[in-house]
């Protein structure tokens, strides 16, 4: 009986539910010698967006965005990966926490 509740509950799921992980932009980035490259990301509004971050710095690194409200942690030569909301329109910046002067952003348009 329970797989037949569950049945017909999945049978009348409203469609245009939550965003699917293939739905995601995904963008690449990589942290080396204190700087991005590249510095500047681009992604269409509306849609999410994962950002995998590859440090090849020889130092810890924190890629962090107050606008996007993230923050991660990237042990030197590994790579992490940051899932980002659907975003309107705009300039987000994000940096590196542990060192202020490597600064970047994403492009939402």
């Amino acid at each position: 009986m329970p797989a037949l509740l569950l049945a017909a509950g999945l049978a009348v799921a409203p469609c245009g539910g939550p965003a699917r992980a293939d739905d995601a932009v995904q963008l690449s980035i990589t942290i080396k010698d204190r700087k991005f490259d590249p510095a500047e990301l681009h992604a269409p509004a509306g849609k999410p967006i994962v950002i995998h971050v590859k440090n090849l710095n020889t130092i810890v690194s924190e890629f962090e965005s107050s606008d996007l409200h993230f923050e991660k942690i990237v042990p030197v030569g590994s790579e992490g990966v940051v899932y980002v909301r659907p975003q309107q329109p705009g300039r987000y910046n994000f940096f590196d926490d542990f060192h202020h002067e490597t600064q970047g952003s994403l492009v939402v348009q």
